[in-house]
């Protein structure tokens, strides 16, 4: 009933060297899939974190609702020859998280000048610019729903180093960059003339 293996060729090999083979190729395989698996959790993490901070620079966008300057009068002949103050007004559009203002930083570039603008409390100057609520927003330092409103003001004389600001005629750009890196360009451009009574005009 049962054959008789006489040829050496044909028997197992069941010692104690098989065994430790056995074990071994056991271990590698485990040590090889917990390093994948290291491996896989790690990507995974940092594609999440890519993502989310991609979607935040997408969708995280500043719109200016409207922007005005003040003007400034050349001593002695009666005529504004500039705009030595900026203000923006400014509100989170639909669909981005909540934008801290102290956070924000404003690229100035002019013919002339290019400053980085960091928030303060205080009053604006050639490095900083200030924020003031509007329209019954609650803070002056974040825009968290779409109906806030909050002005940005830019000392445009102190950022120029000159006492006419931006001149009649010229422009600047005014790139704003959130915390998420999210970027808002806007130009400004000075009329070539003003009305003699006007103290600020639409830029």
């Amino acid at each position: 009933m049962f054959e008789t293996i006489t040829d050496e060729d044909e028997r197992g090999q069941v010692g104690i060297g098989t065994l430790i083979v056995f074990i071994a190729m056991v271990l590698v395989a485990a040590i090889a899939a917990g390093v994948l698996i290291n491996t896989a959790g790690s990507l995974q993490s940092q594609a999440s974190d890519t993502g989310t901070e991609t979607q935040q620079a997408v969708a995280n966008q500043i719109e200016v609702v409207h922007a005005y300057g003040e003007t400034t009068q050349e001593a002695g002949d009666g005529t504004e020859d500039g705009v030595d103050a900026l203000n923006l007004v400014v509100k989170k559009s639909a669909g981005s998280d909540v934008i801290d203002l102290t956070s924000l930083t404003v690229q100035y570039t002019s013919e002339t000048t290019s400053q980085t603008l960091e928030h303060t409390t205080g009053n604006a100057e050639a490095t900083t610019f200030n924020t003031t609520a509007l329209a019954g927003t609650t803070t002056s330092e974040s825009l968290t729903d779409t109906s806030d409103r909050v002005e940005i003001t830019i000392d445009v004389d102190a950022v120029e180093d000159s006492s006419g600001g931006i001149t009649t005629g010229s422009s600047a750009t005014l790139e704003l960059v959130d915390q998420s890196g999210a970027k808002f360009s806007y130009g400004v451009t000075v009329p070539a003339t003003f009305s003699e009574d006007s103290d600020v005009v639409e830029v």
